[in-house]
């Protein structure tokens, strides 16, 4: 009976996380076409290009690593995706999103969780965003992806 209740609670657990993370990546994928359509996406790309072009990568990789930065891998992965299914980002900025992502997600979240048992933000933030750039920076110059 006990394997009944953990698996039970497992699935309601997991479709409550499920259902959270879809209340916030469908309003985000709603207010990317909004943003799209009013051209937003094109005001947040401008605003990041010199960073987008350190990286190598595309401009209409912008608003998915803001995205990403902000809300974390979770609620960002559904903007990729959908980014990258309209053929919207190649696959060379795919990657360097990823690995800049892997290393720098959720930023306040994070941060924050760390500055409430006794981090400095400040330094973790810096830390966390130099190391990120600067390896997406060094692996964009290393990979050769069409």
């Amino acid at each position: 009976m006990e394997i009944v209740n953990v698996i039970s609670e497992g699935l309601i657990n997991g479709g409550k996380s499920i259902a959270g993370i879809a209340m916030i990546v469908f309003p985000l994928m709603i207010f990317m076409e909004i943003a799209r359509d009013l051209n937003i996406l094109d005001f947040v790309s401008k605003l990041f290009r010199p960073v987008t072009k350190l990286m190598d990568i595309s401009e209409n990789s912008a608003f998915p690593l803001a995205v990403g930065i902000i809300f974390g891998l979770a609620y960002g992965a559904g903007v990729i995706i959908q980014s990258a299914k309209e053929g919207n980002i190649d696959k060379k900025s795919l990657i360097i999103l990823a690995i800049f992502l892997a290393c720098c997600h959720a930023v306040f979240e994070d941060t924050l969780i760390f500055v409430a048992i006794g981090a400095n933000g400040w330094v973790l933030l810096t830390l966390r965003l130099i190391a990120a750039f600067f390896l997406s920076v060094i692996i964009s110059r290393k990979i050769n992806i069409n």
